[in-house]
């Protein structure tokens, strides 16, 4: 499906650029023209609407979540072979299972993110931003993603975790590996490669969770692992900690420097205190680091005309959505002033809405806050080429040259 274009596109093309760097015009036809979108590429039945976006979200009797997470089906025998019984990882997460499954789980976790918990983390964060931006400062410039963007997330998590500060790096290239395995179609000798760190990552984990149980610490490990046996098993307490440390690794930063991309661009920095939340709504609606989410048909649906068979993929355009013109006024233009900015579903919606959202949001708030005041010169190196990463869930910048 190589040379489509969002103006001629008759499907999905994760191959292309334009996939996750500006699908605005094929995401408008498909709102416009098949609100259902039967996807020969991604052999699913896509929504992108935004009210039913919004409302399969709240339907888990017609669209479940159980194993939406993975597309370990992709996966070729050679390596789930060498990933065994962990073929299926995720199979236990919150966002991955549906009700009453769901509700223990996010019982439990939300223990972890009570809003005094989050407004603690809050000093820390700014800290770590501190910290960093005293070291970096002096150089007059960088690559964004990797020297600014990333560091103060991953660090926030993997103390939150109770990750040793010398086993972030490991931490870090292993989630990415991970994610690449689970979340984004490899070729089969790749694939090998990833399964072989994931499981790497794995024993790692376990034993992080092993040496908890012996010694708790205050620390997310601990209290999850304090509850093996009465609500918890050993494997969701091992999947929780891994989604966390991929939102803290990847999900984050990245929108953190899909923020910062747009901010430049728009000639809107720095910020002033008041936009400040509001920008971090409107850089998340308008350049959101999550595409979307996927379900299962649990039943056939009919929906504008088309019936989605039992069984099916049903992916939902969280991107679209925040894309559509009924629901946001000229929803190409990055408007710091729009009302309703935070209706978009970033981070999912209903019983899924993300156990993680007030923190990430702290998270960019307080990057936005930190990097404004120190760094108001910030711009762009002229004359990079901007390329997004080639994704099917995910929007995020390998590298972003600034000076300042």
């Amino acid at each position: 499906m190589q040379n489509t274009s969002p103006a001629t596109a008759t499907d999905f093309d994760v191959t292309s650029d334009w996939h996750v760097a500006a699908p605005y015009d094929f995401l408008r036809r498909l709102r416009h023209e098949r609100p259902v979108f039967h996807s020969e590429h991604l052999d699913a039945y896509v929504l992108t609407r935004h009210e039913d976006v919004r409302a399969a979200y709240g339907d888990a009797r017609r669209f479940s979540s159980e194993g939406s997470l993975t597309i370990s089906r992709s996966l070729a025998g050679e390596t789930r072979k060498v990933l065994g019984d962990h073929g299926s990882f995720l199979s236990s997460f919150v966002a991955n299972v549906d009700p009453p499954t769901h509700t223990r789980l996010r019982r439990s976790v939300s223990r972890a993110f009570t809003p005094r918990a989050v407004t603690a983390m809050e000093e820390r964060f700014r800290r770590l931003n501190e910290d960093l931006l005293d070291r970096v400062a002096p150089q007059g410039g960088g690559d964004f993603v990797a020297e600014l963007g990333h560091v103060p997330s991953a660090k926030l998590s993997a103390r939150f975790i109770g990750v040793p500060e010398e086993d972030e790096e490991f931490v870090k290239e292993h989630v990415k590996d991970w994610f690449m395995l689970f979340l984004s179609p490899q070729p089969p000798d790749r694939q090998l490669v990833l399964a072989r760190s994931f499981l790497e990552y794995l024993d790692y984990v376990d034993k992080l969770v092993a040496s908890r149980a012996a010694e708790p610490r205050d620390d997310f490990t601990s209290l999850m692992t304090g509850l093996i046996g009465t609500e918890l098993s050993h494997r969701e307490v091992v999947e929780l900690i891994s989604t966390i440390l991929l939102g803290g690794n990847d999900t984050v930063p990245n929108q953190l420097g899909n923020s910062v991309l747009r901010l430049l661009r728009e000639d809107a920095w720095p910020l002033a205190p008041e936009l400040v939340q509001n920008a971090v709504e409107e850089c998340m609606r308008i350049d959101g680091s999550s595409l979307g989410s996927f379900r299962y048909a649990l039943t056939d649906i009919e929906l504008h005309g088309v019936t989605i068979p039992e069984g099916s993929l049903v992916p939902l355009s969280t991107d679209s959505a925040a894309h559509d013109e009924t629901v946001f006024p000229a929803p190409e233009e990055f408007d710091l002033g729009r009302g309703n900015s935070d209706a978009h579903m970033t981070f999912g919606y209903g019983i899924h809405f993300c156990v993680g959202a007030a923190l990430a949001r702290l998270q960019l708030r307080t990057a936005l806050e930190v990097l404004g005041r120190r760094l108001p010169g910030l711009r762009l190196v002229p004359g990079q080429p901007l390329a997004y990463r080639k994704s099917i869930v995910g929007r995020g910048l390998p590298s972003l040259l600034v000076e300042w």
